[in-house]
């Protein structure tokens, strides 16, 4: 174990002995750390927190810190975080609430850019990335691989469906739908299409971008038609494509409602 004789560290928390804390980091009680994680200089870990393997923590990130919450009291609220994460520079990650069921949770595989917030009882999938300055509210739900680009502000409670990418400069109050790329300030936050380039990388076929690209102006260029119209039509057309059927499952379970203007 590699530990910095400047280091402050608790006496509960478990440390593997192949993790790396750095000068100067802090590392509070209640905190697990996994094989290979590094803890840069002057980092602050605190628990209740669990930190998986081949973890990079940066310089003055903050991790495991108590809500940002007036209602929080002190409760033994928990962060939990896979494996293989990269969490950047001056980045703020959060305990849960209680009435975010006490767990913030952070899959594996994530870039989190510097000075990226994650407020309480968010939950980040694998292979997730979050640019610089990207700031998700409470209780917020990212799914896998979506990209939120730097300067994005997202409502609490939202959700961001599986490959989306939200476009730098944004501010987010509805539910983002999988696949799709988004920009824009609140009110005039805007889905431009489907998220082709991110597919075709991610080795999606050119018959299912096509079939989510018909899908997509269904629902978007088809003004005579109600959503729910939409979405019928979408499912009884394309029964064997599991990613159109999970673009419909995400607006018909959306709470918050999903972001419904489109560019041109």
């Amino acid at each position: 174990m590699a530990i910095h004789e400047t280091a402050v560290v608790d006496r509960s928390a478990e440390i593997d002995s192949s993790a790396h804390v750095g000068p100067y980091a802090v590392i509070g009680a209640d905190v697990k750390i996994g094989a290979h994680t590094r803890v840069e200089p002057h980092a602050v870990v605190s628990g209740p927190a669990t930190i998986g393997a081949r973890n990079l923590i940066g310089s003055f990130a903050t991790v495991g810190g108590a809500p940002q919450d007036l209602s929080y009291r002190g409760e033994p609220t928990e962060l939990i975080i896979g494996d293989d994460n990269q969490i950047r520079e001056y980045a703020s990650i959060h305990r849960g609430t209680p009435t975010g069921k006490g767990k913030t949770v952070i899959g594996n595989n994530c870039l989190l850019m510097a000075y990226i917030h994650v407020a309480h009882d968010c939950r980040i999938g694998d292979n997730v990335i979050m640019a610089n300055v990207a700031t998700l509210a409470g209780h917020v739900e990212v799914e896998d691989r979506a990209a939120i680009g730097g300067l994005v502000a997202i409502h609490q409670f939202c959700r961001v469906g599986t490959y989306a990418y939200i476009g730098g400069v944004s501010g987010v109050g509805l539910d983002v739908p999988p696949y799709v790329i988004v920009a824009g300030i609140r009110d005039q936050t805007r889905v431009s299409g489907i998220n082709k380039v991110g597919l075709r990388r991610a080795g999606f076929s050119r018959e299912v971008i096509n079939d989510l690209d018909t899908v997509f102006r269904l629902i978007y260029r088809s003004p005579n038609l109600l959503l729910k119209d939409s979405l019928e039509i979408a499912r009884n057309e394309y029964p064997e494509c599991r990613e159109v059927q999970y673009m419909i499952d995400f607006f018909e379970s959306s709470k918050r409602g999903v972001i419904r203007k489109a560019e041109g």
